[in-house]
């Protein structure tokens, strides 16, 4: 409303100063009457108008009733010029990105990374900007992440916000869904997208994956020992079996020995002879 006033006060200087100047160059009264009259017809047009732009809500600020209760949508809408003052609220889906330090239930630090998704709700815009004002975001969204992230940290051990990164990204995104539906702010999705520890811990579980797969390598090289083992207990079994075998079969029958022969022998005469005797294919001496 002061820059209203301001405005008409600029205006009715320039209007003095264009009146003294058409009295000099002795203009008709009637031309500087209406003139004078189309300024300020213009200043009441131009401001009794306001413009909504796409994905925005409108909310109107009267200077003796307060906010009205109606809430305005997209386009062109009539206001009060002077004593009523429009505000816009964007009502599409924003992103708001936030830190988080808290400790975990080990009392290990943790600083998180939150990004956030959401709206406002698109009939409450009125109520939101009555009764929290246009830096909702400030007042609200950000003390809320901070509170949230801190009490859901402390229910876990630092190493579970690793391994049940989901669980507790769901436990943190239910909670903050709660505590801003009461602000009229509605949370679409929400992502964590860094754990930040301490150097000390990091290394820590560095040390641990190292040692569980130092554990795991000597586990399947203790597999691969035991494997190997059982094999040569296996064919040193079927070496037995086959020596036990032979001897029954000598037993038996002494020229079994030249029935083995035969089944080596690939046909071929040998192509030298030793001093002294041969055992022939038959296994006799000659």
């Amino acid at each position: 409303m002061a820059l209203d006033v301001v405005r008409v006060v600029k205006v009715a200087e320039k209007d003095t100063n264009f009146a003294k100047k058409a009295r000099e160059a002795k203009l008709p009264i009637g031309w500087i009457k209406r003139i004078a009259l189309g300024i300020v017809v213009f200043i009441l047009i131009f401001g009794s108008f306001f413009v909504v732009p796409a994905g925005h809500k409108g909310v109107i600020f009267n200077t003796f009733t307060g906010i009205r209760d109606k809430t305005y949508d997209e386009g062109l809408h009539f206001k009060l010029p002077f004593f009523e003052k429009p505000y816009r609220f964007e009502v599409r889906t924003r992103v708001y990105n936030d830190d988080a330090a808290a400790a975990s239930k080990d009392l290990q630090i943790v600083s998180t990374r939150v990004a956030l998704n959401y709206h406002i709700d698109k009939d409450k815009v009125n109520t939101l900007f009555k009764n929290i004002g246009p830096d909702y975001e400030f007042r609200i969204i950000d003390p809320s992440i901070q509170e949230v992230v801190k009490a859901i940290t402390a229910k876990h051990i630092a190493e579970e916000l690793i391994t049940k990164r989901e669980n507790v990204k769901d436990e943190i995104k239910l909670a903050l869904k709660e505590r801003l539906a009461r602000s009229y702010i509605i949370l679409d999705e929400l992502s964590i997208t860094n754990f930040d520890f301490s150097p000390e811990f990091n290394h820590a579980i560095e040390q641990k994956v190292t040692a569980e797969q130092n554990a795991l390598k000597e586990q399947n090289n203790l597999k691969v020992v035991e494997y190997q083992a059982q094999q040569k207990i296996v064919q040193s079994k079927g070496e037995a079996e086959a020596i036990r075998i032979v001897n029954e079969e000598l037993l038996k029958s002494p020229r079994y020995i030249d029935y083995l022969t035969i089944q080596k022998w690939d046909g071929k005469m040998p192509l030298a002879l030793g001093s002294g005797s041969l055992l022939s294919i038959t296994g006799e001496q000659k």
